[in-house]
């Protein structure tokens, strides 16, 4: 009941930021409304029918907190294939039947909610997600360019309208028609506002977001006209239509082509587009939310399918969460769903008492707006962040691209999936890795009890084909612990999950918990690139493993730094010493890596790798490992906990030795060695008070050095420090 009330006070508060912030949204709303329905050759009314629908459902019934939905860029190449496909010629009808496609696709998103496929989008390489957005990009700016220019007329391809740009702009200088003239003037305009707005550091000016200032400059440009009591000289198809009475004008769907295979088609294309567009926002605007809530995806699929439903059955686009303007929604200090409510509202106020000057908005200034959106997402930056991942992301995101340009989203995406993973099978050598252990489980996670972090170990490789299986064991993480995620076993991981990890690793960040990575640093990348492919070399080919280092690498780096101690990451095989002690007596160890050295050289860290047992019994372990050269001789001993490793220290002579009255140390501890009195005398009190407060490591000591290891995987950076703390003070409490 409290929680309850405080809830209600806590939303009556925060009521006038969500107004507001809603206020300032429908302002950018209204005008990419109309503009991405006339871009998709829908009745612009229908962008707004969507952005209302979504605004008020998705607040009602959705499962994320300070998104805002309604008609999104990703799905104007769809709508307009639909309509200008489905009609046969006739784009209302092509209108009324997308109407009917838009319904199902509803369907079908409620269903997808419902199965709990909200991880769909996860399954998609990240660099054909990135060709599929730029083609999507295109797609719009093709169509709205000539627009922009006062040339409606323009019909054709994607490629076909890109090449005939260079000669619409040499046509701007040719024609006479004063109509196209002023149509290209105020869209040109247009779009230097939306260009250079956000050079202008004015605060005023910036209250007002660019697509309405557009919106207002040319609507006011139609009042100085009638000021003048001079002709506009535009005509009405120039301008956006909208119906006189709206309510009563409302168009619906036709199921007449409803098991046609086009119209199949369609509704998965829709549905893919709508769910990967979705899905993509929602993750990207949970980071921005301040609270660090996270979104409950499946739910809001659902309420998104819903939306979309009822959307087309009032003659509405589709209804999606998109990113932008959940942007503006979250900086002008959205708090929970009331602002996607909000925003809903005041669209309805404008478009019932302001129809008369939404019709005076020219064409060419809408598509001003939909031209630079188009641009931000196939903006040529875009190559060269691909680039710098590795060249095999640039093939990836060209056949993705280049493939949707030429024939549609479906088979795009389709052949950049396919492409991704022919690049995986080429670059491993090996179609088997990925065959035979897709199915298998690949992932170990549990909560270590001395330390409390979560340990996770990938097996196999680790790509966008199954990488869902390691975000459900972090999901289930809560985001304020700390997290080793371990891909030392693992003999692939590709962009994807490396791009994946790091957003996970701000998540937890941003809630004082951590995410380290660690079993890389034998892996090979083709660039210096932190989510560069990563795949493992074998042991007769490791290259000095400076070449590109991981994160790891350079933490280690930077800690022998401020250490003032030396790091050297390649290989060494100079490993006899470790044959000292008993530990590794039956255990081949071919070298070790990541070396650090400090204290004159007596104190060494480093990883092992080291192999148990043989043939079918075989195992590879990989460790990180401190090793400490003594001043002076001490007693031969091992140190462990109770019960773990009795049965090699007994095959060795060992026998456990008991110190007097320390019974809990008795208990928790086994310890042993050769001569039981001089390692009596050696445990004082502060030694075994300071081996009860710290946790466990397995200390041995040979006589002259000490070996020491926490647990038999390699240790985070914070691990090590931890381990070099304890070395120096059990060295000190020893000597």
């Amino acid at each position: 009941m409290n929680a309850k009330t405080d809830y209600k006070k806590s939303f009556i508060k925060s009521l006038p930021k969500n107004i507001f912030s809603g206020f300032v949204v429908s302002l950018i709303a209204l005008p990419l409304g109309l503009g991405l329905a006339l871009a998709s050759e829908a009745p612009p009314i229908s962008g707004i029918i969507a952005a209302v629908v979504g605004g008020i459902v998705v607040a009602l019934l959705g499962g994320s907190n300070v998104t805002i939905t309604g008609p999104g860029n990703g799905l104007v190449i769809v709508l307009l294939g639909a309509i200008t496909s489905l009609g046969g010629g006739d784009l209302y009808q092509g209108y009324l039947i997308t109407l009917a496609a838009i319904v199902c696709s509803g369907i079908l998103m409620i269903l997808l909610g419902f199965l709990k496929m909200g991880r769909l989008a996860d399954f998609f390489p990240a660099s054909a997600i990135e060709g599929m957005l730029a083609a999507i990009g295109l797609g719009i700016l093709a169509k709205q360019f000539h627009i922009m220019i006062g040339h409606n007329n323009e019909h054709g391809s994607i490629i076909s309208l890109l090449v005939q740009i260079p000669s619409g702009i040499t046509e701007l200088f040719q024609i006479a028609d004063i109509e196209e003239l002023v149509a290209a003037g105020i869209g040109v305009t247009a779009l230097f506002i939306m260009v250079f707005y956000s050079k202008i550091r004015n605060k005023y000016f910036q209250l007002i977001p660019a697509p309405m200032w557009i919106l207002i400059l040319s609507v006011g440009l139609s009042y100085i006209f009638v000021w003048l009591n001079l002709p506009y000289p535009l005509q009405t198809q120039f301008l956006v239509s909208i119906p006189k009475g709206v309510l009563s004008n409302l168009a619906f769907p036709d199921f007449s082509k409803i098991l046609e295979t086009n119209f199949i088609i369609t509704v998965f294309a829709i549905t893919l587009i709508a769910s990967i567009e979705s899905l993509l926002s929602i993750k990207a605007v949970d980071k921005l939310d301040p609270e660090n809530r996270r979104s409950n995806v499946n739910k809001d699929l659902k309420a998104l399918g819903f939306a979309t439903g009822l959307s087309g059955l009032l003659g509405g686009l589709n209804v999606v969460t998109v990113i932008a303007r959940s942007s503006v929604n979250v900086n002008n200090g959205a708090t929970n769903r009331s602002a996607n409510f909000f925003h809903a509202v005041f669209l309805i106020a404008f478009v019932l008492v302001f129809q008369g000057q939404l019709r005076k908005i020219p064409l060419a200034a809408l598509a001003a707006i939909l031209v630079y959106t188009g641009y931000k997402l196939a903006t040529p930056k875009t190559i060269g962040k691909i680039a710098r991942i590795g060249k095999e992301q640039i093939l990836i995101f060209l056949a993705t691209l280049l493939t949707t340009l030429f024939t549609n989203l479906i088979t795009g995406i389709s052949i950049g999936i396919l492409t991704t993973f022919v690049i995986h099978v080429l670059l491993n050598r090996s179609i088997s890795l990925f065959i035979s252990h897709l199915a298998k489980p690949n992932i170990l996670m549990f909560q270590e009890k001395d330390g409390g972090n979560y340990y996770i170990s990938v097996k196999y490789f680790c790509s966008f084909l199954n990488f869902y299986k390691l975000k459900n064991k972090l999901d289930v993480i809560p985001e304020n612990e700390h997290v080793v995620l371990d891909f030392s076993l693992c003999n692939f991981v590709d962009h994807t999950v490396m791009e994946g990890v790091e957003n996970y690793t701000e998540n937890f960040n941003n809630k004082n918990g951590s995410i380290e990575v660690i079993g890389l640093d034998k892996h090979e990348a083709d660039s210096k690139h932190p989510f560069a492919i990563r795949k493992i070399l074998p042991l007769s080919k490791i290259r000095p493993v400076e070449k590109y280092f991981t994160k790891r690498q350079t933490l280690l780096k930077a800690m022998a730094k401020e250490f003032k101690w030396s790091y050297t990451p390649n290989k060494n095989k100079k490993t006899k010493f470790l044959k000292d002690f008993i530990f590794f007596r039956t255990r081949q160890i071919p070298y070790v890596y990541n070396t650090l050295c400090g204290g004159e050289k007596r104190l060494s860290l480093f990883d092992v790798e080291f192999t148990e047992g043989a043939f079918i019994a075989r195992e590879v372990v990989k460790a990180t490992v401190l090793h400490i050269n003594l001043e002076r001789p001490i007693p031969v001993f091992t140190l462990d906990k109770e019960g773990l490793l009795h049965f090699i220290y007994n095959l060795a002579g060992f026998r456990e030795i008991h110190i007097e009255n320390h019974p809990d140390f008795n208990k928790r501890f086994f310890l042993s060695g050769e001569h039981p009195q001089k390692i009596q005398q050696l445990f004082t009190d502060e030694l075994i008070l300071f081996l009860e407060s710290n946790p466990y490591y397995h200390v041995e000591s040979n006589g002259s050095s000490l070996f020491i290891l926490k647990k038999e995987r390699l240790l985070s950076v914070q691990e090590i420090k931890a381990m070099i703390y304890f070395g120096k003070q059990l060295t000190r409490l020893l000597v």
